[in-house]
Formats: structure tokens, C-alpha cells, sequence
């Protein structure tokens, strides 16, 4: 993945009705949700769902799919795995150690802390 393109997910992916919709697909997994869905689970208007669905195809996060009349949107799980591969492919590699718990992935560790709760640590 180029800077350019990560750069442009992760600008998708900044708004919080965006973030909602693409991590509900990821939970769905390849099945997807219709728009419908989308709209009773997040409670989104239509006209606005439509645009971040739009924004999120254009940063290649979420893909569609046609089944007869009705449509399906997914996401990416290969761009998605691209950008986390982007982001942690360097990880520690200007360190005079190797990777420390703190990089470990997050199921490896007991309790992940959120941005948040680093600022008031």
C-alpha cells in the first residue's frame, strides 16, 4: 500500500458515521448488509448513508455486491488487512530492541487502552 493510499482510508475512516458503518460490515463479515440494514442498525437518513457508503468505496474499504435486486456492501478485508500492514510494517525496526509487549496485537494483551486512557495515564 502506498502513503497516498493509506492516507486516504484512514481520512475515510476519520468521520464517526463512516467508522460505525465499516466496523458493523467487518463484524458481518463477507455476508455484508444491505442499505436497509445499515439504516435500521445505525439509524442513519438515507441521503447520508449514501454518501459515506460512497466514501468508504472510494477509499477502497467496502466493496458492493449485487444478489438478484438487492445489494450488498461488504468490507474490504484485503485493502483492510493492506492498511494495518502499512501501519505496523515497520514497527520497532529503528529500536535497539525488538518489539516489547506494548506491540504485541491487541488480543495478546490483557487490557487495550484507548487513546483516551493514555492522555489521563
Amino acid at each position: 500500500m502506498k502513503s497516498k493510499d493509506a492516507v486516504l482510508s484512514l481520512s475515510a475512516l476519520a468521520q464517526t458515521s463512516r467508522l460505525a458503518i465499516f466496523r458493523l460490515l467487518v463484524k458481518r463479515g463477507p455476508e455484508g448488509y444491505t442499505p436497509g440494514d445499515l439504516i435500521q442498525k445505525l439509524g442513519i437518513p438515507a441521503p447520508t448513508l449514501s454518501f459515506h457508503l460512497k466514501e468508504l468505496q472510494r477509499a477502497c474499504l467496502i466493496e458492493a455486491r449485487r444478489e438478484g435486486r438487492c445489494l450488498y456492501y461488504r468490507a474490504d478485508f484485503d485493502c483492510m488487512n493492506a492498511l494495518i500492514a502499512f501501519l505496523t510494517e515497520n514497527c520497532c525496526s529503528l529500536g535497539s530492541a525488538g518489539c516489547e509487549v506494548a506491540c504485541a496485537p491487541v488480543a495478546a494483551r490483557s487490557q487495550p487502552r484507548t487513546p483516551l486512557q493514555r492522555k489521563r495515564a
